[in-house]
């Protein structure tokens, strides 16, 4: 009887969890100007009224641009906006490509010439104070008071950054990549403490415990977490480690392949088209098709798309003659291609 109903609160504390998340995505219905977003099952849940809106972070709340007002504001998914308690403010908007939301509940906005945090309950978390900020990534975030660089934690708890640091990027699995004076790169922990020195020309972000680095000689290679060279710099270019399957994407003489964490090189000869690793799978493309390739270089799902975009959460966007919907890791369609658009499906907590 015990087991029971230890099993039967198992099963409630599960059934529970995945009813607590949910998955959405942007979508622009046929023949309409504005976005909305979808459920797995296509349907609308909030309705196209966007002219530019955003993907939902996992804390639940999307970005939304009110052109006419030239101003940003948040919406759940019930399509409810979030009273802020700054009424006019400005987001990190890398030219409207790579706008910064909510991430670790905390979003970076722009008050005057000052930058702080909002919470999500769209309170002031942390006034606007400092030159330059980054977005939260693991409970911590770099950023830039006058000249002086500090790491400040979800309280606004500073923490000053070590001598000789000139400029610092995001962190990534407790590391962010700085620029020292004489522009070589290296890495400062959460304590603002340098972990690993400067001395590499260029550097990325840490994913699976690898991060990609360049050399005064222009070669790409994979470092760890000391610094050490895990996959010997010998490419031409690099991108991230991606963590479930770990391969990277590197050229080598204008030629794309892949890379492991140990040093094996995967080479893809069927495709012209080499895109990064995502859910277990990389775009490609054979005779103008898009399709999809596992880590042996095999096609998991035949080139049949007329366009795609990566898998994220285990679907991935593709286009059958102008119309865009949504497949499975199967290449099955999941949401029927009846949409003039339609973005990545996002799971919010």
């Amino acid at each position: 009887m015990k087991i029971k109903i230890i099993f039967s609160v198992v099963l409630v504390a599960a059934s529970s969890m995945a009813f607590s998340q949910t998955l959405v995505t942007q979508v622009k219905p046929a023949g309409e100007k504005k976005w909305g977003y979808a459920n797995l099952k296509g349907d609308l849940i909030i309705p196209a009224q966007f002219e530019k809106c955003y993907e939902f972070s996992d804390d639940g709340l999307a970005v939304i641009y009110d052109k006419e007002n030239r101003q940003y504001y948040f919406i759940n998914l019930k399509g409810e906006k979030l009273d802020t308690e700054l009424k006019k403010f400005k987001l990190i908007d890398g030219l409207g490509i790579d706008l910064k939301g909510f991430d670790d509940g905390m979003v970076p906005v722009k008050d005057g010439e000052k930058w702080g945090y909002l919470n999500k309950s769209g309170k002031v978390a942390i006034p606007a104070k400092y030159d330059h900020v980054t977005s939260f990534n693991g409970g911590h975030a770099p950023v830039q008071i006058g000249e002086k660089f500090v790491i400040i934690d979800e309280k606004g708890t500073e923490t000053a950054v070590e001598s000789g640091v000139v400029d610092v990027r995001d962190f990534s699995e407790k590391l962010a990549p700085f620029r020292a004076a004489d522009k070589k790169f290296g890495y400062i922990n959460t304590q603002g403490k340098i972990a690993i020195p400067a001395q590499f020309e260029s550097v990325g972000y840490f994913k699976g415990g690898l991060a990609w680095a360049k050399t005064a000689d222009k070669k790409v290679g994979y470092i760890n977490t000391k610094g050490e060279w895990v996959v010997k710099p010998q490419f031409d270019a690099g991108h991230n480690i991606d963590p479930e399957t770990g391969l990277a994407r590197v050229k080598t003489a204008g030629v794309w392949s892949y890379v492991s964490k140990t040093g094996e090189v995967l080479n893809v000869k069927d495709t012209d088209l080499y895109g990064d690793f995502s859910n277990g799978l990389a775009q490609g493309r054979k005779d103008g098709k898009v399709g999809f390739f596992n880590t042996k270089g095999e096609w998991a799902i035949t080139p049949q798309f007329d366009g795609s975009r990566d898998f994220v959460n285990g679907y991935a966007a593709a286009k059958q003659g102008e119309k865009w919907g949504l497949i499975d890791t199967h290449g099955k369609w999941v949401i029927q291609p009846t949409f003039d658009g339609i973005k990545d499906m996002e799971l919010v907590k």
